[in-house]
Parts: structure tokens; sequence; C-alpha cells
């Protein structure tokens, strides 16, 4: 895929790039060439490679889900300045 300069200029402001003349005629080839790689990348047949989500075996491990209270109210109440029936006790903002 042959890539121009108006293509090249279009994308660098889609992208909020600002390119000058000079840059975008270099940046034109090596585009396409980026382009060129891509296409080719398409052509490999990959109809009997399994999908996978990590170039490594990796195993989750999974405990199980219990629902608690979190058993640390105390401690939590602890770190505010003011608490009372075991909520935070905040100033009321009205306007």
């Amino acid at each position: 895929m042959s890539v121009d300069t108006a293509t090249v200029k279009r994308v660098a402001k889609l992208a909020r790039i600002a390119i000058r003349d000079e840059e975008a005629e270099r940046l034109a080839p090596e585009l396409g060439n980026i382009l060129g790689w891509i296409e080719q990348l398409g052509e490999v047949d990959t109809s009997s490679v399994q999908p996978m989500t990590a170039v490594i075996p990796n195993h989750l491990r999974l405990r199980d889900d219990v629902v608690t209270d979190g058993g640390i109210r105390a401690k939590v109440l602890a770190n505010a300045p003011e608490g009372e029936h075991g909520f935070f006790t905040v100033p009321k903002v009205i306007e």
C-alpha cells in the first residue's frame, strides 16, 4: 500500500501531531513499508494456531468466594476523626 504526503498529514492531524512538510515527505515511505509488513502478516495461515493469552502457561490461583463483613470495623473506624454507631460521622453540608 502506498502512502502519500496528504495521507501522512491527515493522520498527523487526526493524532494531533504537528509535522512539517519535510517530515511528511520523509514519513510517507516509512509508513508505506510498515503497512506492507502488516499486509504480509495477513497472508500467514493461522487457522491451526490455538488462541492464547500469554506466551507461557498461566494458571489462575483462585480462592473461594466467601462473603464476609471484613471483621475489622473497629480498626477502620480508629482512623476516622469521628465515628458513631459503627459508621463514619461527617459534617452536614447544605448550601
